[in-house]
């Protein structure tokens, strides 16, 4: 289990997160929702300290983190247990799709190098890039791309994966094919938080809904209480602009 309490950020005088505690038990799949600039990259940032908060406690299962105090052993003590997938790939230039996988267990995780190999090219193949290891980042599609950086996830075994908008980079038609990966992952009992728009994603895949606005969790629930029938006026406001859509993955 992850809870995150109090969570506040600030980036000068905008005040991002103003008091955001969040849950997540084991094997949850949450997705968030909200307009830019709500604060829900920064939140998933703050979890995994590439931005360190300004006040706020984060727990995982029984160890208790005060994050703006979070020392070097603590914050890598996380992630090892927290995967981060981001929108952009942020893979390694000058590394090749197997070596980006095994960087994590190498750095991170202490693992020699003839183990981190197995292991990366063993998660490779599941994301369906075993004839890709040998090539680098400039070699492959966004979508080819995002698979490694999910092969690269997968295979640190979170505790919880954190995905930032995972799709949002990617080519309309490669949108599903990433989003049928994301389920497979689910599928392994692995926790998510997931940041994106995709909304028939959100109801098909996600056991609860936070609907974040103006730094706050507005309101949260199960999709079908958020999407059919939410309680505060502002989150129905943000989705009767959208369209409702039929879902269009196969998941």
């Amino acid at each position: 289990m992850i809870e995150l309490r109090n969570i506040k950020k600030s980036f000068g005088k905008n005040e991002v997160l103003k008091d955001v505690s969040v849950s997540v038990n084991d094997s949850d799949v949450v997705v968030i929702l909200g307009p830019s600039g709500s604060g829900k990259t920064t939140l998933l940032r703050c979890i995994n300290f590439l931005e360190k908060a300004d006040s706020g406690i984060l727990k995982v299962n029984r160890d208790v983190i005060n994050l703006k105090n979070a020392g070097k052993k603590e914050i890598q003590d996380i992630r090892k247990r927290v995967s981060f997938v981001f929108q952009h790939y942020n893979l390694f230039a000058n590394k090749t799709a197997i070596e980006n996988v095994a960087e994590g267990l190498i750095v991170t995780k202490k693992m020699k190098k003839t183990e981190a190999i197995k292991i990366a090219a063993e998660h490779l193949e599941w994301v369906g890039l075993s004839d890709r290891k040998d090539f680098y980042p400039s070699e492959l599609s966004g979508g080819q791309q995002q698979r490694v950086g999910i092969a690269r996830a997968v295979a640190m075994d979170p505790e919880v994966i954190l995905f930032d908008e995972p799709t949002s980079a990617l080519d309309p038609e490669l949108v599903g094919d990433i989003l049928n990966l994301i389920k497979k992952v689910a599928r392994k009992g692995i926790a998510m938080i997931v940041v994106t728009h995709e909304m028939s994603f959100a109801q098909e895949v996600a056991n609860k809904v936070i609907f974040m606005d103006g730094g706050y969790v507005v309101e949260e629930g199960r999709p079908e209480d958020i999407f059919i029938h939410p309680k505060e006026e502002r989150t129905r406001a943000f989705l009767s602009k959208i369209v409702p859509l039929e879902p269009m993955y196969n998941i």
